[in-house]
C-alpha cells in the first residue's frame, strides 16, 4: 500500500488525477472504475482541464468507465442520479464514447436482474484496470455499508442512517434521499488490478485510520483494502490526522 499525504483538497485532487492520467497514457483503452460524491469532483476537473489543454492532450476516446453505484429509483435525467453527476462533472467535457460508460440502472425494479446485468457488464469489459474509491464517514466504499459480512457482487444495498444524513445535503430534504442503491460489491472492487482511494477532511479521519490500521472487518468495509496487492491512498492532512 502506498500513501500520499497532501496539504489540502486541491493537492489531493491533482495528485489523484495524475495517477489516473498516468493510467490512461500507459493504457489508452483502460477500464476505469469511477466514483461519485464530493471527493472526486476536483479530480475530475483536473482531468477535464488536461484533456482540453492542447499541450497535454489527455485522450479518453478508447476508455471504458464503470461506476460504483446508483440510487434505486432515480433515472439518468434526475439531477441527483449518479449518471447525471458523471455527465455533468466529467463525461460531457471529454471525448469519451458514452456507450462505453456504465452506471447501474436505477430504474430497473428487479434488483436481481439489475445486479446480474451489471456484473456481466464488468466481465464483458474485461475487468477493471484502476478503481477509484471515496470513503464514507462510516468506512463504506461504494455503498457497501458496515455489516456482518462483506457483500460479494453487485447488490441492492440498504443505506444506513449516517449515509442518508451525509447525502441529504444534495437533496431538498432528507425525505427525498433514496434509502437503497445498486452498488458494486467488495469482490467487484477487489478484482480491480489497481485501487485508488481518496479522502479529504477531518470527518474522514477516524474511518481512514480504522481502514488502514485496524482489523479487517465488515464493520469497516474499507479495511478489506489491506488485502489488495496494489492500493494507493491519496489523502490530505486533515483526513490523515490520526495516521
Amino acid at each position: 500500500m502506498t500513501i500520499y499525504r497532501t496539504a489540502n483538497y486541491d493537492e489531493m485532487s491533482r495528485t489523484a488525477a495524475n495517477i489516473i492520467a498516468g493510467q490512461i497514457r500507459l493504457k489508452p483503452d483502460s477500464v476505469l472504475g469511477l466514483a461519485t460524491g464530493s471527493s472526486p469532483i476536483g479530480l475530475y476537473q483536473n482531468l477535464i482541464e488536461w484533456h482540453q489543454n492542447p499541450k497535454i492532450t489527455l485522450d479518453f476516446s478508447k476508455i471504458t468507465t464503470i461506476n460504483l453505484d446508483e440510487y434505486c429509483g432515480l433515472g439518468p435525467q434526475h439531477p441527483q442520479s449518479y449518471r447525471f453527476f458523471m455527465n455533468q462533472h466529467l463525461f460531457n467535457h471529454i471525448n469519451i464514447d458514452k456507450t462505453h460508460t456504465f452506471v447501474p440502472d436505477g430504474l430497473e425494479p428487479d434488483a436481481q436482474k439489475a445486479c446480474l446485468c451489471y456484473d456481466q457488464a464488468i466481465a464483458q469489459a474485461g475487468g477493471i484496470d484502476l478503481q477509484l474509491l471515496g470513503l464514507g464517514n462510516n468506512g463504506h466504499i461504494g455503498f457497501n455499508e458496515p455489516g456482518d459480512a462483506f457483500p460479494c457482487g453487485t447488490h441492492c444495498a440498504d443505506l444506513t442512517p449516517s449515509t442518508v444524513e451525509a447525502n441529504k445535503r444534495f437533496f431538498t430534504c432528507e425525505a427525498d434521499v433514496p434509502r437503497q442503491a445498486y452498488t458494486m460489491g467488495i469482490r467487484n472492487i477487489l478484482q480491480a488490478k489497481k485501487i485508488l482511494l481518496i479522502a479529504s477532511g477531518k470527518a474522514k479521519a477516524d474511518a481512514l485510520h480504522a481502514a488502514l490500521y485496524g482489523p479487517v472487518t465488515p464493520r469497516i468495509p474499507a479495511s478489506i483494502l489491506q488485502l489488495h496487492a496494489d492500493v494507493t491512498i491519496v489523502a490530505d492532512e486533515e483526513a490523515l490526522g490520526g495516521c
